[in-house]
């Protein structure tokens, strides 16, 4: 850029700032500052919705799980925001990574010729999702937590998944799922 370009916007700017003339236009904002409570309530939300679809599936079958996984996902992950970081628990290759709503549903109701390999986890019986935050960490609109969560199914089983999740902020102001690493805790022989 030209100094003589450079001097002009610098003069503009400067007016603008001396004046308080502004251009005729309001900015929109979303609220960019996440609390820890709002991560905490997605979070059991995510927990209250897995359950939801397990007894929804027991209660009327792949057809009312599917309905409300789709709704689950829509509500909570970030798919219209562009791919998902999405590595479910019980994955294998050669499609661990869950970067599309095609491939989060699958995973969590299975019947999905695509995704052969899945049996729906969310179809587990699960009655009870408990989340146990090791650190979250905050940064204006996005979010991550470490830690783990613990289900239990109906007869009482417990598993408990090591789980890292990134949420961020939409264009509406609603906090979303945009990364999600599950896995089963290292075991050493």
């Amino acid at each position: 850029m030209s100094n003589t370009i450079r001097s002009m916007i610098l003069g503009i700017v400067a007016s603008f700032l001396i004046t308080g003339t502004a251009l005729a236009v309001t900015a929109t904002r979303i609220n960019t500052d996440i609390t820890q409570a709002e991560v905490e309530a997605a979070q059991q939300a995510w927990g209250e919705a897995l359950v939801q679809i397990a007894t929804d599936y027991t209660d009327g079958g792949i057809d009312r799980a599917r309905a409300t996984a789709e709704a689950v996902i829509d509500a909570a992950y970030g798919y219209e925001l562009g791919p998902v970081l999405f590595k479910p628990t019980l994955t294998q290759q050669p499609q661990t990574f869950r970067t599309t709503r095609e491939g989060a549903l699958a995973y969590f109701v299975g019947h999905n010729d695509n995704f052969p390999n899945d049996d729906g986890f969310a179809l587990k019986g699960w009655t009870k999702v408990e989340i146990v935050n090791a650190a979250i960490y905050i940064s204006g609109d996005v979010a991550k937590t470490i830690g783990n969560v613990v289900l239990t199914d109906a007869d009482g089983n417990v598993t408990t998944v090591d789980k890292t999740w990134g949420f961020q902020r939409d264009e509406e102001g609603t906090l979303r799922i945009v990364l999600h690493h599950s896995s089963l805790p290292y075991q050493p022989d």
